[in-house]
């Protein structure tokens, strides 16, 4: 049913930034052989938003290769921790969600973290199942088993507490209750990016306190996010989501900076290593030009998520737009339903979707990113009737057919 030791070592270091401790894992993949049993192979993800994205498809990947190799995967919707919030890199508390807002964001992540993962041996469990049902004297309980001090040890508590920065009890209170999750599923392995290593690691204490046979530990690496800066996050708005429409997760991979190519190439779109560095060499020698290797880099991002046809159609429209400067096959349609006949035109941008705030549009107008009809336009506060459709442009990629129709 397995593979052997080495043949399954090899797949699970690979990308694998650290195993914690990698004896350990040996010695259960020796077990799972011995006695034919898959080893339960644990992620946990807290549904802050309804968007899966490729910071946790590098991990969803890493699961996938443990179902390849004939291990259960076990996806743990965090609706109950994503009450509290993960307080892991936050230089202040998170705003807390409702139980009901985790809930429905949780809905998608399945259909979602299948577009990686396969169905079969796959367990989907919600940690409100075992966390909600805690009465106070079990979380005093579970509290007992771990101290402040150990809890301090994490950079982002120790910084928040040495600059005065206010810390919630709530949130000493999460690297616990993620803990509980491994305690619950009684979990061999967990998976996480290098970040989570904390938790990980708590959960892993949590297990031996309870009588427990321990996790191992794998850490991941983390994705950036299409800023370049912050890791990708939902929450920084810089990230590639799993169910981003083709051209927007094409345009999306098109705008990260070009020291992000290589990394996206193995990360996001888990191409052989081999191509990885001759694109890494040929980037650096001057003998690939970046757009080159973003173009290629997209396709089989947008080819994992939405299939082959979907790559090449995005390839037409990219070229069809930046190369031959023309308008794309298909532009949808906007009726502004308006008591006025005219509209400024940061006023148009904002009541059709395209702008997220007038002082936003009013700032892309300005920088010289909007044009009506291929004409650009400077002035946010310049009106239009607009009594047939007209084709704006705002930035590269965004386009909208839009007009006004009186109340």
């Amino acid at each position: 049913m397995f593979p052997s030791i080495n043949e399954q070592m090899d797949l699970i270091r690979s990308a694998t930034v650290e195993i914690i401790p990698e004896e350990e894992l040996v010695k259960k993949l020796e077990k799972s052989i011995k006695k034919n049993k898959p080893l339960c192979v644990k992620l946990g993800c807290d549904p802050t938003r309804p968007d899966l994205h490729l910071g946790h498809a590098v991990v969803l990947n890493k699961m996938r290769h443990f179902q390849d190799l004939g291990h259960t995967a076990t996806l743990i919707i965090g609706d109950f921790t994503g009450m509290i919030g993960d307080p892991t890199g936050r230089s202040k508390t998170r705003p807390q969600l409702t139980l009901e807002d985790a809930r429905e964001y949780g809905k998608s992540y399945l259909e979602q973290a299948t577009l990686v993962l396969s169905k079969e041996r796959l367990e989907v469990k919600y940690n409100a199942d075992w966390l909600g049902t805690m009465n106070f004297m079990d979380v005093i309980g579970l509290a007992a088993r771990y101290t402040v001090a150990q809890l301090l040890e994490r950079d982002d508590f120790s910084k928040r507490y040495k600059d005065g920065i206010p810390i919630s009890m709530h949130e000493l209170l999460y690297p616990l209750a993620q803990g509980m999750d491994s305690v619950a599923i009684k979990s061999d392995i967990e998976l996480g990016g290098t970040d989570q290593k904390f938790n990980l690691l708590v959960g892993r204490e949590l297990q031996r306190s309870y009588g427990q046979e321990p996790q191992c530990i794998l850490t991941m690496p983390i994705l950036e996010g299409t800023d370049g800066v912050e890791k990708m996050s939902k929450s920084y708005d810089n990230y590639i989501g799993l169910s981003d429409d083709p051209d927007n997760m094409f345009g999306k991979v098109m705008s990260i900076p070009d020291n992000l190519i290589a990394r996206y190439l193995q990360y996001g779109a888990f191409a052989p290593l081999s191509e990885v560095i001759g694109t890494k060499e040929g980037l650096e020698n001057g003998s690939i030009h970046p757009r080159s290797a973003k173009v290629r880099t997209g396709q089989l991002i947008v080819e994992k998520y939405h299939g082959f046809e979907a790559a090449g159609k995005v390839l037409e429209n990219f070229e069809r737009i930046f190369k031959n400067k023309e308008l794309p096959e298909e532009i949808d349609e906007f009726i502004i339903q308006s008591e006025n006949d005219e509209l400024a035109l940061q006023d148009i941008l904002f009541l059709a979707n395209m702008c997220p705030s007038k002082k936003e549009a009013k700032r892309v107008i300005e920088q010289g990113g909007v044009s009506i009809d291929s004409e650009k336009i400077s002035d946010p506060f310049q009106k239009f009737s607009l009594e047939d459709f007209s084709v704006f442009k705002v930035g590269k990629r965004k386009f909208l057919r839009i007009k006004i129709e009186n109340k």
